[in-house]
Formats: structure tokens, C-alpha cells, sequence
């Protein structure tokens, strides 16, 4: 598999939806996660990221404004033990309090599918970082309707060993923009992770397109401490 610019990636395509890039910094020290929210209707734009506890939850900018919550209002990011988990949706609580319960991230997964919202039947993408004494790996996850058919859930779990410095995966709910919206399709694509979080922040902001990110969270984490760095940044200020 090539090598992609995530740059390029992001910038070429006006709506991924909402995205997870999981890897490892260049300097092999860090283990990187990011992850980004967009929206066209004004409901999904009226959101903001804010930290809760060791991770982030959704919050409604303007709550006067909130229309909907059930699809929108999410904890996308909670730390268990030396696993963090990084989702789309409300199964971050699913992962969580199943893993707490000695249940794989698989297992977790297999009690839930893609988004009820029809015609585009959302996929829930997931991701699970794995630090334990100087080792690193990690897992990605997407469900998804089998072509637009919501009688059958398609399940994926891609689960990276020893993650590679400079080696990152990035998978996000949509194609591209449309009506319906295109489910993503394949394996999460391989893209470059930068040693520093401020750089690797600033070239995600800048290449989501303008008029439709929401929201971006971006984690560094040390391999050998698991100290961590958190960057936040929210179009609504």
C-alpha cells in the first residue's frame, strides 16, 4: 500500500464526514490519534469539543439551536487502563464499559451497527489504542450497511502490531459528499504522522474544508510514560 498525503486527502474532498487517524509519530516516540467532525446541516455545524476528565465529549455550541442530540451529543474519546478509545458516536460507552468488562474490542463492536439515519445509514468507525511497556498497537473498526441495504451489517476490524514510526491509518465515515452520502470503502488508508503535535494540528485544520469542519482533537502520547499532549480546536469560538 502507498503512502498517501493526508494533506492532499483531506483537502481533495469537501466532505469525509467525520474521520480517525491512529499512528505513531516520526520520532517513534509518540502514539498519535486524531479525530475530526464536520456537518452540512446546522444541527451537526452547532457543536463544540470540550475535555471530559482523561477525554473529549460533543457540546452544543448554542443549545438553543439543538434540534437533535441523539446522533450529535457523544463522548468521542474515553481512557481505559493504558487503552484509549476514539469513535464516531455513543459506542465509545459501548467499548468502554464492555472492555471494562473483559470483552474485546471486537466483541464490544459486535452489539452495534451503523447509524439509524437512513438513506445514509452512517458507519460508526471506531478506534483502540493499546500502550503497555514501551509497546504500542492499535485497532480500527468500521460497520457499515451493506451498500445502502440496512438488513445486513458489514463489520471490519483492522488491527495493527507494533506500529510503525512515521505510520499512521486514517478512516472516515464518507467517500465524498452526496445524497445519500457514499459510505467509506476498503481499508483504512496509510498516511504520514508528524513528531510534532502543533505541525501535525495546523496541517489538519487548515486542509479540512472550510465551510463544513466542525470540530478537531488531536492526542500525543508518550510510549514510554503514557503522558499525554491534547490539542482542541472548534470552529465555533
Amino acid at each position: 500500500m502507498n503512502m498517501l498525503s493526508l494533506e492532499n486527502e483531506l483537502k481533495s474532498n469537501s466532505y469525509p464526514g467525520r474521520g480517525i487517524v491512529i499512528g505513531r509519530s516520526a520520532d517513534a516516540k509518540k502514539a498519535v490519534t486524531a479525530y475530526f467532525i464536520m456537518g452540512r446541516s446546522e444541527n451537526s455545524r452547532n457543536r463544540v469539543f470540550v475535555e471530559d476528565g482523561q477525554g473529549i465529549r460533543t457540546q452544543a455550541f448554542d443549545p438553543s439551536k439543538l434540534s437533535d442530540p441523539s446522533l450529535i451529543i457523544y463522548a468521542p474519546v474515553r481512557v481505559l487502563g493504558n487503552k484509549t478509545i476514539v469513535t464516531n458516536g455513543d459506542q465509545t460507552d459501548t467499548i468502554y464499559d464492555l472492555m471494562d468488562k473483559e470483552m474485546t474490542f471486537e466483541q464490544a463492536l459486535k452489539t452495534r451497527e451503523f447509524e439509524p439515519d437512513g438513506p445514509n445509514y452512517t458507519p460508526r468507525i471506531s478506534g483502540m489504542m493499546h500502550i503497555e511497556k514501551g509497546h504500542y498497537d492499535y485497532s480500527m473498526s468500521i460497520l457499515k450497511s451493506n451498500n445502502g441495504d440496512p438488513s445486513c451489517c458489514n463489520r471490519y476490524t483492522f488491527t495493527y502490531d507494533n506500529a510503525k514510526a512515521g505510520e499512521g491509518r486514517f478512516i472516515h465515515t464518507y467517500m465524498c459528499d452526496g445524497n445519500p452520502l457514499p459510505s467509506f470503502s476498503g481499508e483504512p488508508k496509510l498516511v504520514a504522522i508528524d513528531k510534532d503535535i502543533d505541525a501535525f494540528t495546523e496541517m489538519l485544520w487548515t486542509s479540512l474544508n472550510e465551510e463544513n469542519k466542525v470540530s478537531l482533537f488531536v492526542r500525543y502520547i508518550d510510549i514510554e510514560t503514557g503522558e499525554y499532549e491534547t490539542r482542541i480546536v472548534n470552529k465555533n469560538q
